[in-house]
């Protein structure tokens, strides 16, 4: 049983106002869930997954924020395709019909066309074809391509666009592949110390840490063998300039963090001890819950923590409180100075990956789900009361159940929530998401 690759990324590049989210939200539509429980991060709208016919994708928004004048917008615009260069596996590159062609795109162009990268150019808000085609043709000019003409707005074109998309994926590249070894992403903010708990592990200096913020070269895969067992690690640090401006760089890492995350099973927090755990980390370890991942929050730097009896378990409740949409993740204190407790990582690795592919029998589900049933009588509304029919595991990495009950209504978030705390409380799934889907069947059925 080989791993995926995880999805295809697209990211999207283009000047402000030619359409971006008004892409994203014609092809995200109804498709994204704004998850009620994790800040931040769904409802700002940097990524959807999106299906079209038999692939699916992740879009990425690679906007920062929207400056004014004209050399801001080239810089932040080369910024943007640089991050798109950096991650993503096709790039769909944005003009405007009613704009023109302007001197910003073409320069961008020419750094896209450098990157090799397959690139798609779309030429948004052509409500007519008839009316502008002429004026699309003006688009061939950039040198990267046929133009595809679309209006977001209108929804007119995005068939043919998205077939263009879809057919650079590599498929040999996201089907199962013999790869065995667990994928690590390690994530957090900038500075908590990620780059220096892998050249810990790894016993030698690869990815050259310094004290200044932002050296990390790209984001590189580490291979490290530990007792016989191979991991890869994936680095979110990346190629960062020292005085950019903040939004722009919380952004960037928002990118970063989702395409690393998207090809791991593991994602290991990372939060600074001296630092204390922020609504920025919340954001962050957002995408790993949102992705169905295993979670470990390791706090580094504990070393630098003054102590007494109650630190540690203190420091829990902040981070418990803080992250509380991720009850089940793992934590572990560590420190990669000193190296304190950091073997342990592969160890909580090993078992926060073992519960993400675990499989539970079809039989014991409806033992657990009977006895909670029986505890705990179902909610009821106006005289029905909700009937639990039956329970099954379709799928892994994260475990997914489907419950099939008499009136999807009457099934609250809660007593979802006290399912899935019963079903914890036999298998443990320490570290791992689980999901639930809920479907009606009617009685006589």
């Amino acid at each position: 049983m080989g791993k995926k690759k995880g999805k295809p990324i697209v990211a999207v590049v283009g000047r402000p106002n030619v359409g971006k989210s008004t892409l994203f939200n014609a092809l995200a539509g109804e498709m994204i869930s704004i998850v009620k429980d994790t800040p931040g991060i769904t409802r700002d709208r940097i990524y959807a997954d999106i299906s079209w016919l038999d692939t699916s994708f992740t879009l990425i928004d690679t906007g920062g924020i929207e400056p004014d004048s004209k050399d801001i917008i080239l810089s932040q615009m080369r910024e943007q395709a640089q991050i798109a260069i950096d991650t993503a596996d096709v790039i769909i590159f944005m003009v405007d019909v009613k704009q023109g062609l302007v001197d910003a795109d073409s320069k961008v162009a020419d750094m896209l066309r450098r990157s090799h990268k397959p690139i798609v150019l779309v030429v948004n808000k052509v409500d007519s074809f008839n009316k502008y085609m002429a004026d699309v043709y003006e688009f061939y000019n950039l040198g990267i391509g046929d133009p595809h003409p679309i209006s977001a707005a209108n929804r007119l074109g995005l068939g043919e666009m998205l077939d263009e998309v879809t057919s650079y994926f590599d498929k040999t590249l996201y089907e199962e592949e013999e790869d065995e070894r667990t994928r690590v992403a390690i994530v957090g903010k900038p500075n908590v110390g990620k780059s220096s708990i892998i050249n810990k592990l790894l016993g030698e200096n690869r990815l050259i840490v310094s004290d200044i913020a932002g050296t990390t070269r790209d984001a590189v895969d580490t291979d490290i063998a530990y007792n016989g067992k191979d991991y890869v690690f994936i680095d979110t640090a990346g190629l960062r300039r020292k005085n950019k401006i903040k939004e722009e760089l919380e952004h960037y890492m928002i990118v970063r963090t989702v395409s690393a995350v998207e090809r791991a099973d593991v994602v290991v927090m990372v939060i600074d001890a001296t630092e204390g755990v922020t609504e920025q980390d919340a954001k962050i370890a957002g995408i790993a819950h949102d992705r169905g991942k295993a979670v470990i929050i390791v706090v580094n730097k504990w070393d630098a923590v003054e102590k007494d009896d109650k630190t540690i378990y203190k420091f829990t409740e902040k981070v418990r409180n803080t992250l509380s949409f991720m009850p089940y993740a793992e934590m572990l204190f560590v420190s990669a100075k000193t190296g304190q407790r950091l073997p342990k990582l592969f160890e909580t690795i090993d078992m926060v990956s073992e519960n993400h592919a675990m499989r539970v029998a079809t039989g014991v589900l409806n033992e657990i789900m009977a006895e909670a049933v029986a505890m705990q009588q179902p909610p009821s509304d106006k005289g029905k009361r909700l009937k639990l029919y039956y329970i099954t595991q379709v799928s892994v990495k994260p475990p997914t159940f489907v419950i099939f009950v008499n009136d999807k209504e009457l099934m609250h978030f809660s007593y979802t929530r006290y399912i899935e705390n019963q079903i914890r409380e036999t298998f443990g799934f320490k570290g791992t998401p689980l999901r639930f889907i809920i479907r009606e069947r009617k009685e006589k059925e």
